[in-house]
């Protein structure tokens, strides 16, 4: 059996009800967050995460499948929404950080990828033997309150990313996603050059078919469409905070 962790985390092994678990304080952030300046977003979160990042849209395959990102910083590796080792408060934190260090993974065996996901953990926050750590499930094993808003975190969170690869789907099959670059140069700067983004072609829209309109609006795609379109205008403050964070190094 293998299990293929998700983007950011290192080694995860299967969830257990025996196991006792060492989670991270509330305002710990995983490493990956440090390390990176986009992270996923999913099909409900466009119209919170728009308030405060670009979404756009990115492709790890030459465009054959696409996954809407929050943009998070203008450079490699740069998270302009770090202050010290937190997330900046008031700042929307994607459900992808908060599930940390939980996931739901897909499982290959005999080299067929499972249908069904297996609930995982990042297994450095499994407590070992006589080691402190806080219990999910009872000695009878039920749940207990705390793993009830974890596991609702986890099934809510993927069965949204379902909703997404759908959307990302007609997206693309629907001619719509075209590829953009981001341009500016800061005062007394080099030029930012942010390349690999792609966006929502508006004008396109106008010649759909009937039927695929009619798509749009029962999936709920429209909202999602003009979300990401809106939050475009979140490069200015990312520039603007660009700018602050490097007069406050100068």
């Amino acid at each position: 059996m293998q299990i293929n962790p998700p983007f950011g985390y290192r080694e995860i092994v299967p969830f257990l009800k025996t196991h006792k678990v060492a989670l991270p304080t509330a305002a710990a952030l995983p490493a990956f967050t440090r390390e990176l300046n986009a992270i996923p977003v999913s099909f409900t979160e466009f119209g919170i995460a728009g308030r405060d990042y670009p979404v756009v849209f990115a492709s790890g395959d030459e465009g054959r499948t696409f996954s809407p990102v929050a943009v998070l910083g203008m450079g490699q590796g740069e998270n302009l929404y770090l202050a010290e080792q937190s997330w900046e408060a008031g700042a929307y934190v994607p459900a992808y950080v908060r599930r940390y260090p939980f996931c739901m993974a897909r499982v290959t065996l005999d080299s067929v990828e499972q249908q069904d996901r297996l609930i995982c953990i990042e297994k450095e926050f499994v407590a070992a033997e006589g080691a402190a750590g806080e219990a999910m499930f009872d000695d009878a094993a039920q749940p207990l309150p705390r793993w009830n808003d974890i596991q609702k975190l986890l099934n809510e969170y993927e069965a949204d990313l379902d909703r997404t690869r759908e959307m990302c789907s007609i997206l693309a099959d629907y001619g719509l996603l075209e590829p953009f670059t981001m341009q500016a140069t800061l005062a007394g700067g080099a030029p930012l050059n942010l390349t690999g983004m792609h966006r929502v072609n508006e004008a396109r829209l106008e010649f759909l078919t009937a039927d695929q309109l009619r798509t749009l609006v029962r999936k709920g795609l429209f909202a999602r469409i003009y979300a990401h379109l809106l939050s475009l205008d979140n490069f200015g403050r990312l520039l603007d905070r660009k700018a602050a964070r490097a007069r406050a190094q100068a």
